[in-house]
C-alpha cells in the first residue's frame, strides 16, 4: 500500500479578481520509509505542497490519500487530528519555544495531541534525547546550544508522536557544510530505525544528494522525477512495537 497517493493536486490562490495557480495538476505516489526531495526555483509550489501534505492547507482541485485517509475531505479540526497523529515537521529556522529547555521541547507535541501518561511520555522524550546524541545539552534553553544542536532536537521533536511522515523544509538552510551532513545522517539513522518517511523541500545539494527519489517542480508542475537510490530496508516492525 502506498503511504501517499496525490492525484491531479491542483492550488490556486485568489486575490481580489485576480486567480495566480500555485500547484497545476501533481501526480504523484510515495511509498513507507522513504527519502524524497521536492526541489525547484522560489515560486515552484514546493512550500505550497508541504503545506497540503502536512495538513495545513487543502487543494483547490484533486486528491491527497495518507494511509487510506482523503485529507482534502477532512474538516479542519480532523485535518488537526490527523496531522497531530501521523504528521512530524522540520523548519529551517528550527522553530523551537525559546522558554523550553530541550527536554521540554522534545516532550511537547507528545502533552499537546496524545493522552500519554507522564512516566510513558518522559521514557520516550529521554530515548529520542539519546538517539539525536543531546543527553548532555537536555537540561539546556534554544539559545544555549549551536544550530546543529537545535536542528537535533527539531529531529527528535517531529520523531516524538512517532509519525509516518516527517516533511522537512528546507531543514540544513541554515547550518555550515559538515554540520549538515551530520545533520542529514541523522535523519537518515532514523527513517532505517523507526521507518519514517522524510520529505523534504529544499534547494541544498547536500539533500538532494542523499535523498532516493528527487521530484523537481516548475511553476507548479512536476517536470521530472528521478530515482537515485534504492530504498533500505528499515527495522520499523521492532522499532515501532518498542517506541509505541
Amino acid at each position: 500500500m502506498k503511504l501517499i497517493t496525490a492525484d491531479n493536486v491542483q492550488k490556486n490562490y485568489t486575490a481580489g479578481e485576480i486567480t495566480v495557480p500555485a500547484l497545476k495538476g501533481l501526480t504523484f505516489t510515495i511509498d513507507p520509509s522513504s527519502f524524497i526531495s521536492f526541489i525547484g526555483p522560489s515560486g515552484s509550489g514546493k512550500t505550497t505542497l508541504l503545506n497540503i501534505l502536512g495538513c495545513l492547507d487543502v487543494p483547490t482541485g484533486g486528491s491527497v490519500i495518507i494511509e487510506g485517509t482523503d485529507i482534502s475531505k477532512l474538516t479542519r479540526r480532523e485535518r488537526a487530528a490527523f496531522r497531530g497523529e501521523r504528521i512530524g515537521f522540520i523548519f529551517q529556522d528550527f522553530n523551537l519555544i525559546p522558554v523550553l529547555t530541550v527536554f521540554e521541547n522534545i516532550e511537547y507535541p507528545l502533552m499537546m495531541v496524545q493522552n500519554i501518561p507522564p512516566a510513558r511520555r518522559r521514557e520516550r522524550v529521554r530515548r529520542l534525547i539519546a538517539e539525536v546524541g543531546m543527553e548532555d545539552q537536555k537540561g539546556k534553553y534554544p539559545d544555549q546550544i549551536s544550530g546543529g544542536q537545535k536542528q537535533r532536537v527539531a529531529i527528535a521533536r517531529a520523531l516524538a508522536t512517532n509519525p509516518k511522515i516527517v516533511l522537512a523544509d528546507e531543514p540544513t538552510a541554515n547550518l555550515d557544510h559538515d554540520t549538515a551532513y551530520r545533520v542529514i545522517a541523522i535523519m537518515r539513522k532514523m527513517r532505517d530505525e523507526f521507518g519514517t518517511s522524510f520529505i523534504f523541500s529544499t534547494h541544498d545539494q547536500k539533500i538532494v544528494g542523499e535523498a532516493e527519489i528527487i521530484y523537481s517542480l516548475e511553476d507548479g508542475l512536476i517536470t521530472q522525477r528521478k530515482t537515485i537510490k534504492k530504498r533500505a530496508k528499515t527495522k520499523r516492525g521492532k522499532a515501532h512495537a518498542k517506541h509505541n
